[in-house]
């Protein structure tokens, strides 16, 4: 049982005469049961280095009386679905209206099935050169036993969490992430301002930006690019589906599976579907781009 023993209005002190000192007497109130659809926040349930990185935005709740909510599914996906959750400090000043809350943020939900409910399956391509931190887990995944699916799904997660924190790190456009349990990934909700307040920013290839957008929206693509470039990093399914046009900004999104561009031996393939995929994009919108320029561009940027 949990409770509140935050002193309230009436709450005093009184002398105590068996031990000669002032003692505190706390009116000690149960917290509601949680309803359904709620858990309490699992940031200290993870360990150091699945949460985020330092410095964290001031938007991030880490306090241990925080309940997470389900608000509902943002996105379906093929091997991951998308989820808005609300991490918020129940505010317990009895002066409020029960249910009132203080610090709270909606971030998003990422979770990944496992393979046997997925509809779609990673190509082993995007895995070359990649390792698994546990040996007995290396079997299980080999013999795809339930363990090993179980573990492959929690691989991508760890695969994308890895790969958010160390481009955040960076400074490239991602959302930040904020945490990482099991197959479980939270991570910010990019939005936009909309007519019932914020919204889902849309993704690129949803976008209609006009001329002087346009320009920006392909240099930022090319920053963004360069910049995981010189990392060694290759998106490997880059797209304008897969970036989100927050007002003049554009944010990557979906890395799980990032690859190395030297490590792995398809990593100048991947880095020239990119350019393709988003060259392609732009030019269909009257922009003058090549996808062949824009990949020799890269590898200036690469060595």
């Amino acid at each position: 049982m949990t409770y509140d023993v935050s002193q309230h209005p009436h709450d005093r002190t009184t002398p105590d005469p068996q031990r000669g000192a002032e003692h505190f007497d706390f009116d000690f109130r149960p917290l509601d049961d949680l309803d359904e659809g709620q858990r309490w926040s699992t940031w200290l349930e993870v360990e150091p280095l699945s949460r985020g990185p330092e410095p964290r935005p001031a938007w991030v709740v880490t306090s241990q009386a925080a309940v997470d909510t389900e608000l509902g599914v943002l996105k379906t996906g093929k091997e991951a679905d998308a989820f808005l959750l609300e991490r918020a400090v129940p505010d317990t000043d009895p002066t409020h209206p029960p249910g009132d809350f203080g610090q709270s943020v909606v971030m998003v939900a990422k979770r990944y099935r496992s393979e046997e409910h997925r509809t779609f399956h990673r190509s082993g391509a995007y895995t070359e050169g990649r390792r698994v931190r546990n040996t007995r887990d290396a079997r299980a995944m080999a013999k795809k036993t339930a363990h090993g699916r179980a573990v492959a799904a929690g691989q991508w997660a760890w695969a994308e969490w890895q790969a958010l924190t160390r481009l955040w790190t960076l400074g490239l456009p991602v959302p930040y992430p904020v945490q990482v349990d099991g197959t479980e990934l939270l991570m910010e909700w990019i939005t936009v301002e909309g007519e019932h307040g914020h919204e889902t920013a849309p993704r690129l290839a949803q976008s209609r930006p006009e001329p002087g957008l346009l320009a920006s929206y392909w240099e930022q693509t090319r920053d963004a690019m360069a910049l995981m470039v010189q990392a060694g990093i290759v998106h490997g399914d880059l797209s304008p589906y897969n970036v989100l046009a927050a007002g003049e900004r554009l944010v990557v999104i979906d890395l799980p599976q990032v690859v190395d561009l030297v490590g792995n031996v398809n990593g100048m393939d991947f880095l020239l579907r990119d350019c393709t995929h988003m060259a392609t994009w732009f030019r269909a919108r009257g922009l003058a781009v090549d996808e062949h320029d824009l990949f020799g561009e890269l590898m200036a940027h690469a060595f």
